[in-house]
This record gives C-alpha cells, sequence and structure tokens, in this order.
C-alpha cells in the first residue's frame, strides 16, 4: 500500500509542479502593430507640429559612463597609457604600444576621435 500512495503523489506533485517561465499571452484588447505600421500611420495623419510621435521622441542623457575599449584589440579596456593616450587591456599590449611609431598612434586616436590640445 505504500509503494501505491509515493507513486501517486509523485504523479500529482508532477502535475502540480509549475515551471518559473510564464507563457506569453497577447492582451485581448491591445492591438500590436509592426515599426512599418506604425511609421506609415503617422506620416499620413496630419499632426500638429508640437506634439511627440514615436520617432520625435528624444531620450534623455545616459548616467551611466561611457564604456572605453582597447584602441588595438577592441576589448574592454580598463587602463590608458598617460604619455600617448591609448587605452590597452593587459600588459601584452603596452608593450607592443611602447614599439609604435608615432604616426600609427596618431591614427589610432582619429580613429577613436581623439583631438589633443597639443
Amino acid at each position: 500500500m505504500n509503494g501505491l500512495t509515493t507513486s501517486m503523489d509523485a504523479k500529482s506533485s508532477q502535475k502540480n509542479r509549475r515551471s518559473f517561465k510564464k507563457p506569453f499571452i497577447f492582451a485581448k484588447n491591445c492591438v500590436y502593430r509592426p515599426m512599418r505600421q506604425i511609421s506609415n500611420m503617422e506620416r499620413n495623419q496630419k499632426l500638429p507640429v508640437d506634439r511627440p510621435t514615436y520617432f520625435t521622441l528624444n531620450a534623455p542623457p545616459s548616467l551611466v559612463p561611457a564604456k572605453k575599449y582597447s584602441d588595438i584589440s577592441g576589448l574592454p579596456a580598463p587602463y590608458m597609457d598617460p604619455h600617448t593616450k591609448l587605452r590597452f587591456v593587459n600588459a601584452e599590449e603596452y608593450a607592443s604600444m611602447q614599439h609604435m611609431p608615432s604616426d600609427i598612434i596618431n591614427r589610432y586616436l582619429s580613429v577613436r576621435g581623439y583631438t589633443s590640445a597639443v
């Protein structure tokens, strides 16, 4: 009798166990439109200039600091050379930067958009 009740309890617990994921269900009263349809609707309507639309809304500036990437490898770079102003990831990149000519360093800086005051 004990074996029968434990197998029934195991089956019922499997049925009652709920997943942590909830299935995605569209709301009944909500209409979902693709981006192309939204842009066509806004273009065809004669809206006042001061009324915001989906494409005229501007986001506020981010409060999160910008990520800094290595000029050589493109990986997130925690270090910067004070003399050349190039960013680097590890000691190997730093050693390779020490042997670079100044024109290549200036090209790396121009690609990043860095303008020196010198």
